[in-house]
């Protein structure tokens, strides 16, 4: 008698999606409280606290019915058994064209096909509203509908021309792979990875921004003076369009070796009318860098893609699974999806720890651009960035350690201001 994996799989959805929504509505009625915390007060004016509440509470009316729209789809997918009778039709698309659907190749190229454009389909409506409803109302949207769905487009054909190779060189390995198969897959994963990411910056993110010299300035100097000091290999400083899409703001740096960059969105330069701002900002970046933050990261993550090829190896061996699925083959991107399934418990752990770790790395680059004298700054710089992105004021503090991978406002600021009240003691 074949386990029940199918439905413990939804049951452990269905039990995630109720636990978060508790979070979401201790979260919910953290946004609804009328005051600043006690230690914003006088330091956030209450004009942007005002926005920032409401704001807030517009995007969590709108995440409520997101995420029971999608665990309402992902379910009915999986318990009516759409996902096995989507990938026969696939295959019966592609006879229809005149292609070999027994090649598995093929086979999965038309299935990814059907789901990119389901889910078109499906995101659309909730990226319109939120895009030019809910960030047009609270002034961030600067984006036209021509741009919106250029924007789409070029993303539509990026994946077509991307992704085939990836998906082949993927299935190839898996049926060649044998003993050896989570090493190949992880090995090809990593060599992708450092490619990506030496391409993105340069190949990809300009066809969607426009990335141009900071001008020189007191501004550019300071930045390169910092990176001196610090011995970081700056090769080329940037300012890219984020305005033209949005008024969020952020900063920050890529790059390998001795071939660092530094991206300052033109928001940032706007909304930080005191350049030393910006620079404790890019203090706190560099610290990143300085404490190796970026390197144990990716280490991390490359252990974690093992060991989660290590556990696909098993699934794809598992008659049973395919079958509580309702598949009598066992196609490879098949058995991925049904191995994400089958891990969520463990991947909603690994994803709190590593939250955990973000937090700890974000508070130590806090201290460490502190420690270069810039913690006046950091703080100016810290609060006007919350007040510009209209960023929360009030968080739940059970919310805020499941989900934020980044410390709330409140407690950097408490942070900066126990090391500083150390320091004079």
């Amino acid at each position: 008698m074949a386990l029940p994996y199918l439905e413990a799989v939804l049951g452990f959805m269905i039990l995630m999606y109720i636990f978060e929504t508790y979070l979401d509505i201790r979260q919910h009625a953290a946004l609804k409280l009328p005051s600043l915390p006690k230690s914003l007060e006088g330091v956030v004016s209450q004009e942007k606290f005002e926005r920032s509440r409401s704001y807030s509470l517009d995007k969590s009316h709108f995440h409520f019915v997101h995420e029971a729209v999608t665990i309402l789809m992902d379910t009915t997918i999986l318990f009516f058994g759409i996902l096995p009778w989507f990938w026969k039709k696939s295959g019966e698309l592609a006879v229809y064209m005149g292609l070999n659907a027994d090649n598995e190749i093929i086979h999965t190229l038309s299935f990814l096909a059907g789901v990119m454009i389901w889910s078109q389909i499906t995101d659309l409506p909730f990226s319109l509203y939120s895009t030019f409803v809910i960030e047009a109302r609270h002034g961030f949207n600067k984006q036209t509908v021509w741009l919106f769905f250029r924007d789409m487009i070029k993303g539509i054909f990026l994946s077509i021309i991307i992704g085939p190779p990836i998906v082949a060189a993927i299935i190839v390995i898996v049926q060649k792979g044998g003993p050896y198969l989570a090493i190949y897959l992880w090995g090809f994963m990593f060599v992708l990875s450092i490619v990506m990411m030496t391409l993105y910056p340069i190949l990809i993110a300009p066809l969607f921004n426009k990335f141009t010299p900071l001008p020189e300035g007191n501004l550019r100097e300071k930045i390169e003076k910092l990176a001196g000091t610090l011995k970081f290999p700056l090769k080329k400083l940037f300012v890219v369009d984020g305005s033209t899409r949005s008024s969020h703001s952020n900063a920050y740096m890529y790059g390998f070796f001795n071939n660092k960059r530094i991206v300052l969105y033109d928001t940032l330069i706007q909304q930080c009318k005191n350049e030393d701002e910006v620079v404790a900002v890019i203090a706190h970046e560099l610290g990143h860098w300085k404490l190796n933050h970026t390197m144990y990261s990716f280490i991390a993550v490359q252990i974690l893609t093992l060991l989660q090829f290590g556990g696909y190896t098993l699934v794809r061996n598992s008659k049973d699974l395919f079958q509580s699925y309702g598949f009598d083959t066992q196609p490879v991107l098949i058995g991925l999806i049904i191995f994400q399934h089958t891990v969520i418990p463990l991947q909603h752990l690994v994803s709190f720890g590593l939250n955990l770790v973000s937090r700890a790395f974000e508070f130590q680059a806090d201290a460490f651009a502190k420690k270069l004298g810039y913690t006046k700054e950091l703080r100016a710089g810290l609060v006007k960035l919350q007040e510009e992105n209209l960023s929360s004021m009030n968080t739940d503090p059970l919310y805020s350690a499941y989900h934020y991978s980044h410390p709330p406002l409140v407690e950097r600021l408490a942070a900066l201001d126990d090391t500083e009240s150390k320091k004079e003691e």
